[in-house]
């Protein structure tokens, strides 16, 4: 037997004592890959519901602040002049004022009157400390309306989360009475309310926010550990990434759409006496965070889809990074004849440029996970401030050598490049 039978029997025998993977063992890895992505993207928007439940609904003063803004809103300052007017004019004796309003049309001209002085002030700076203030004792209410949860002592005036205009009212007096029209100093204290949501429209979906506040933040996490171990265990890691980011932005558009659904069914079931406009910004205000993160979510699994698809070896993102490298030779070429030389930072830049593209993409990673409530907007320009460095870095991959530019045998031609995994 010659030396290279010997060492060709042998070559087969380590080759034959290499364990091959069994097929049905990797389709079975595959199944189970699949649905663990198909439940962490089904898990993403109930993650984003339970994280609104928990941390907006559910906490007082992230409440006040989603509804604090109403008080600048023109329809909401509207709708609430409307019910001071009503509270106020209800009230007043058209007889006995007729004397002091003759100069105007008796009825029309008290209403605009009083109309216009609790315009003036809802339009002001005290009318948003008292709707602050109004909305921060009717939190309970919304827990209670939402969750079935809070103090004894809540109630829901007829199925509805209210506030009190009590305090507006009284604005409105001391105004009108400085204005000449007295009789409203004789008037008891008017207590008028003013309907935020009402809890029977979402009466139905109690036990599903109490699941979902229950979960909280845990469930944005577990959502995470399903989609790790889905795509740690897939055959192709790569494409099961992609999946689960376009999965992820797919359930979260359809939670976007819910949303909107939603609202035009709670708009056109409202009763007669509430403002269809200010009850579309109060709705709007209470969901900002959800369509917020909505679109995050959608951003942010575009982005990695899109990431995770260009770092790949099929033959079109391959062609697309042929293209970026072939880019970048090309302007590195333009500078070297202009005289331009890197010398040591273009050959630091050569032997660390994996390592260092890695850290970019860590270093956006924890600032978008640290970033308090990021929006789409955040995610894109963390994306593109690392497109940009990754551009930079490119640009500076030039080691020059000591005479000149990298002899061929330095440099990676854009072929050699392109089928790099950067």
């Amino acid at each position: 037997m010659t030396d290279g039978q010997v060492t060709d029997g042998r070559s087969r025998g380590a080759a034959a004592s290499v364990p091959t993977p069994s097929p049905r063992r990797g389709r079975f890895q595959s199944l189970w890959s699949a649905v663990l992505i198909t439940l962490a993207c089904v898990l993403t928007p109930l993650s984003i519901l339970s994280t609104w439940a928990a941390d907006v609904i559910g906490d007082t003063d992230r409440y006040v602040a989603a509804v604090g803004p109403l008080a600048a809103n023109p329809d909401v300052q509207e709708a609430v002049a409307d019910r001071v007017t009503t509270a106020l004019t209800s009230r007043l004796d058209l007889g006995t004022l007729l004397p002091q309003v003759a100069a105007r049309p008796a009825q029309a001209a008290l209403t605009d009157f009083v109309h216009d002085t609790a315009l003036r002030i809802t339009q002001s700076g005290a009318f948003a400390a008292a709707w602050t203030n109004a909305n921060r004792l009717a939190h309970d209410q919304v827990v209670k309306a939402l969750t079935g949860n809070g103090s004894s002592s809540v109630q829901l005036t007829d199925d509805a989360v209210v506030i009190d205009l009590a305090p507006v009212i009284d604005q409105v007096k001391q105004q009108l009475a400085d204005a000449g029209l007295s009789a409203v100093n004789r008037l008891p204290e008017i207590h008028t309310d003013f309907t935020v949501a009402r809890s029977q429209d979402v009466g139905r979906f109690r036990t599903w926010f109490r699941l979902l506040q229950f979960a909280g933040d845990w469930l944005p996490v577990i959502g995470a550990v399903l989609a790790l171990v889905g795509v740690l265990i897939a055959g192709r890691r790569r494409r099961a990434l992609v999946a689960f980011a376009l999965g992820s932005a797919g359930a979260s558009l359809v939670l976007l759409i819910g949303i909107s659904v939603f609202r035009s069914f709670y708009l056109s079931d409202l009763p007669a006496s509430v403002s269809p406009p200010a009850a579309a910004a109060v709705y709007d205000a209470l969901v900002r965070f959800l369509r917020s993160t909505a679109r995050t979510v959608i951003v942010l699994g575009l982005v990695i889809a899109l990431g995770a698809w260009l770092s790949g070896h099929g033959r079109r993102a391959v062609a697309v990074r042929a293209l970026w490298y072939a880019a970048f030779a090309g302007l590195r070429s333009t500078a070297r004849r202009l005289g331009m030389r890197l010398g040591p930072v273009g050959r630091f830049v050569h032997r660390g440029k994996r390592w260092i593209a890695w850290v970019l993409v860590a270093g956006a990673s924890l600032a978008l996970a640290l970033w308090p409530y990021p929006t789409g907007w955040v995610v894109f320009g963390l994306a593109f401030g690392v497109l940009c460095a990754l551009a930079v870095l490119e640009f500076l991959d030039g080691p020059d050598g000591p005479d000149g530019p990298d002899s061929p045998d330095d440099a990676d031609t854009p072929d050699q490049a392109a089928r790099s995994v950067p």
